[in-house]
């Protein structure tokens, strides 16, 4: 679950992203001051816009918003009183986190990608990477399904020329860390990082 919000940029709306799906499924139906986003084919609900949000609730920021226990309870209180009975459920687990590289094979089909199984704190992701610098036996900083990178973009489950990617492995331009070196390739991590812990920037 991603939430975003800014006032400047889209005004008083409060955007809650739960599932991506192609735009041509998407269906709404609108109840006061919220619309409800969901798959046509399934019914299934993949969002939210809560317009009027401030009337609600001090919402502030610029983009997405640290989703928590206490804002999760807050939509939920007002999807209740704008007739929607469907709580919405959240996982709250970090998902910028530090990996290690256990496996790095080359992809079957595209000569500058591998194919890396890395060790994410109880599970293993399967993640294509593009970096030339990526090896087994590094700590990486991974994005996880459904983070939201400095940029915008959403961390999506994905296939890269036929091979599921379950995340990516992060460079330090991608993270916006300070002093990010100008080339190519994904940040490296000094052995004192522990596997799984969250990776705060």
């Amino acid at each position: 679950m991603n939430v975003f919000y800014n006032r400047e940029g889209i005004g008083d709306v409060l955007l809650v992203s739960l599932k991506p799906i192609p735009a041509e499924e998407r269906a709404f139906v609108k109840r006061g001051d919220v619309v409800r986003i969901f798959s046509e084919r399934s019914g299934e609900t993949v969002g939210y816009n809560i317009f009027s949000a401030s009337s609600y609730h001090p919402f502030s920021g610029n983009g997405p918003l640290d989703v928590d226990e206490e804002l999760v309870g807050v939509i939920n209180d007002i999807l209740a009183k704008n007739g929607f009975d469907e709580p919405i459920e959240a996982d709250l687990s970090p998902k910028f986190v530090v990996g290690y590289v256990k496996e790095k094979t080359k992809h079957p089909n595209a000569d500058k990608l591998s194919v890396c199984q890395v060790d994410v704190g109880g599970e293993v992701l399967q993640i294509v990477c593009g970096a030339s610098n990526v090896a087994a036996g590094q700590k990486v900083v991974v994005a996880k399904i459904g983070a939201v990178m400095p940029s915008g973009l959403v961390i999506q489950e994905s296939e890269l020329r036929g091979v599921r990617s379950s995340g990516m492995i992060c460079s330090a331009r991608e993270l916006g860390l300070p002093n990010a070196p100008q080339e190519k390739g994904i940040l490296v991590l000094s052995d004192e990082y522990e596997v799984g812990q969250p990776f705060v920037f």
